[in-house]
């Protein structure tokens, strides 16, 4: 019967893995991608080259916290951009000339159309969003989801909506 051999950074790995999970998920408020985020960490660290590292667990809880900071920017880019391409679709200007209202109804009716063909949860995430309001967080518990799967629905929904009604300009 062979024993196995453990190499160094497994058992490093190993004796802290439990608590980097905890740690980002604390950070993160998301045990999934808590989750992702440290088997992430474990992968960089296994793969780095091997040099003394004169506090390992500081060293891991760095890699973790590094990668908690990227996903956080990412999820505020995402969002940033979602708003903007939203908002960025005009409506109806009341003020405007008889054929810019003709042109602005013509974009609803596009833009209505879109919404309808989204896929039945993609929709429900959108019409919460950019009709009734809500925020990620709250969109989330309302459709018992993720907040990182609100910010995946509303990219899909936002990206179908602007190509239809580019499409249709």
């Amino acid at each position: 019967m062979t024993e196995a051999i453990i190499h160094p950074i497994g058992q490093l790995i190993e004796s802290h893995y439990f608590e980097l999970r905890s740690f980002a998920r604390r950070k993160l408020r998301n045990a999934t991608l808590a989750e992702d985020v440290v088997q992430e960490a474990c992968l960089r660290v296994a793969s780095a080259r091997n040099e003394e590292i004169a506090n390992p667990r500081a060293f891991l809880y760095r890699v973790v916290s590094n990668l908690v900071i990227d996903h956080q920017r990412k999820a505020q880019r995402h969002e940033l951009v979602a708003e903007w391409s939203v908002d960025e679709v005009e409506i109806i200007d009341e003020s405007a000339d008889a054929e810019r209202q003709l042109v602005a109804r013509q974009r609803l009716a596009l833009l209505s159309k879109a919404i309808a063909e989204l896929p039945p949860r993609c929709r429900e995430c959108f019409v919460l969003r950019r009709f009734d309001g809500l925020d990620y967080d709250e969109i989330a518990r309302h459709m018992g989801i993720s907040r990182n799967m609100v910010s995946k629905h509303l990219r899909l929904a936002i990206a179908h909506c602007a190509r239809r009604v580019r499409e249709g300009d």
